[in-house]
C-alpha cells in the first residue's frame, strides 16, 4: 500500500454499517505517499483496519472500498473472485433464458464499486464511473470474458460507454468507445419474449434498461384485450409487453424522436406495427391535452426519467410525480390500471407511495394495490448501500370515488 488513511473519531458510520464509501470529510490524516486511484489502507481513529481501497482527492466520495480484508491483495485472482461470485449468484436468481442480456457487475452491490457492465447476447457494455477502477477495467472486461467461457460463453465484442456526468465529479473526461476490436454495435436481443434491436453506442445509459425486465412482464398479465397508453416510451418496451401480452392497442409516448424512431422499429421487428402506434411528444403537455378531448385508457403506464438526483432536489421531484401521476390517473377507465415508477434513490417506496397517495385524492380516484416490484434482481439491492435501491415499481387498479 502506498498510503495509510486514518477516519476522524466518529466518523465512517456509512462504511461501519456495511457500505462502501469513505466521505471527503471523514477523513483525519493520511500517513504515506499516494496518487489519485492509489489502492491505500484504511484504518478507524484508533488504528484499527478497515480495509483497503481505492482514493481520490477530486471526489467528495474520498475512498471506495474493494475489501474488509486489510490484507487482500487486487490482482487478477482478487477480481477472478468477485467477478465469478457476480456470475454465479446471476445464473441463481434469474431465468436461464434472461442470461442471455443482464447486468453482469453492478458496481457496489457486486463488491466492484463504481464500474458497471451490462451483457446483451454476446456483446458487453462498460461503464466506469470511479478514476481507481477504471485503471482495471481492461482487467475486469478480460476476466469476464474467462469467466463466462467456463460455461461456454463466447463474447463477440465489448464497448465503453463511460460518458455519464459522474466522471467528471473523479476527474475524469467522458470516453466512448471501443474496448478491443470494433464490431457491429446494434445488437438484437430477446426478453420476455419480446425483441429489440439495442444500440449501445447511442442508446440511454449502457444502451437498454434491463433494471425493468419483470417489471415489464408483469404488464403483460393485465393487458389482455385491454387499450393501453405507455408514457416516456423510450424504446417502446412495456408498450411491446403489453402488445405481447394481448393488448388491443397501445399508444406510445416519448418526447425523443430518436427514441420513437427506435420503438416504432422495434414494433416492426415484432410486427405489432399495426397495433402499437408510437408518437415524439412532451408527456406533460400531451396528457392533458387528452383528458380535454375526453380520452380514457383501460391501463396507463408512468416510466418517467427520475426526477431528482440530489438530495436537495427532491421536494421538487415529489412536486413533479404528484403532478404527472394526477394527469396519468385521469386518463385511467374506471376500473382500469395504472403501472407508475420513480428511478431515482432519493425518492424512496415510503416517499413515492405517499406522493401517488396524494395524486389519487387529489382527483378522487381510489387505488387498489395489484402488487409492488423493484428492479430485476440482477441490479441487487445492497441493504448497506442505499445508492443500490432505486427502482420503484406499483401496478394499481384504479377506481372512481363514488
Amino acid at each position: 500500500m502506498s498510503a495509510i488513511v486514518k477516519l476522524k473519531k466518529g466518523e465512517g458510520r456509512y462504511l461501519k454499517a456495511g457500505g462502501a464509501w469513505v466521505f471527503d470529510n471523514e477523513t483525519a490524516e493520511i500517513d504515506g505517499d499516494y496518487e489519485n486511484g492509489d489502492i491505500v489502507s484504511l484504518v478507524d481513529f484508533d488504528g484499527y483496519p478497515m480495509g483497503i481501497g481505492y482514493i481520490n482527492d477530486n471526489s467528495k466520495i474520498r475512498i471506495r472500498m474493494l475489501s474488509r480484508d486489510p490484507g487482500a491483495v487486487i490482482d487478477d485472482s482478487f477480481f477472478h473472485g468477485r467477478i465469478k461470485a457476480a456470475w454465479e449468484y446471476r445464473k441463481t436468481v434469474l431465468k436461464e433464458e434472461d442470461l442471455s442480456s443482464c447486468r453482469v457487475i453492478f458496481g457496489e452491490a457486486d463488491f466492484l464499486p463504481g464500474i458497471t457492465v451490462d451483457k446483451y447476447e454476446d456483446v458487453l457494455v462498460v461503464e466506469s464511473l470511479a478514476l481507481g477502477i477504471d485503471r482495471y477495467k481492461e482487467d475486469i472486461v478480460r476476466i469476464i470474458k474467462e469467466v463466462l467461457s467456463e460455461d461456454g460463453i463466447t463474447v463477440r465484442g465489448v464497448y465503453e460507454r463511460s460518458d455519464a456526468r459522474e466522471r467528471k465529479k473523479e476527474g475524469l473526461p467522458i470516453h466512448k468507445g471501443f474496448i478491443g476490436d470494433e464490431f457491429d454495435t446494434n445488437v438484437e436481443i430477446c426478453e420476455n419474449g419480446v425483441r429489440y434491436t439495442v444500440d449501445v453506442v447511442n442508446g440511454q445509459k449502457t444502451g437498454f434498461f434491463l433494471d425493468q425486465k419483470y417489471n415489464r412482464l408483469a404488464i403483460q398479465r393485465i393487458c389482455r384485450g385491454k387499450k393501453v397508453l405507455d408514457c416516456f416510451t423510450h424504446m417502446g418496451t412495456f408498450a411491446l409487453n403489453a402488445a405481447y401480452g394481448g393488448a388491443k392497442s397501445v399508444l406510445g409516448l416519448d418526447i425523443s424522436e430518436y427514441a420513437v424512431s427506435q420503438a416504432r422499429a422495434n414494433a416492426v421487428l415484432n410486427g405489432f406495427e399495426d397495433k402499437v402506434k408510437f408518437e415524439a411528444a412532451d408527456v406533460l403537455d400531451r396528457l392533458p391535452q387528452m383528458v380535454a378531448e375526453g380520452v380514457k385508457y383501460d391501463v396507463v403506464i408512468l416510466d418517467p426519467p427520475a426526477f431528482t438526483k440530489s438530495r436537495e432536489a427532491t421536494k421538487s421531484a415529489v412536486k413533479g410525480y404528484r403532478e404527472i401521476n394526477m394527469k396519468g390517473l385521469k386518463l385511467v377507465e374506471d376500473g382500469g390500471y395504472l403501472a407508475t415508477c420513480s428511478c431515482s434513490h432519493f425518492m424512496t417506496q415510503e416517499l413515492f407511495a405517499k406522493t401517488i397517495k396524494e395524486a389519487a385524492k387529489a382527483v378522487h380516484k381510489r387505488l387498489r394495490q395489484v402488487e409492488f416490484r423493484t428492479q430485476a434482481p440482477d441490479h441487487p439491492i445492497l441493504w448497506a448501500a442505499d445508492e443500490s435501491y432505486y427502482l420503484k415499481f406499483y401496478i394499481f387498479q384504479v377506481t372512481d370515488e363514488k
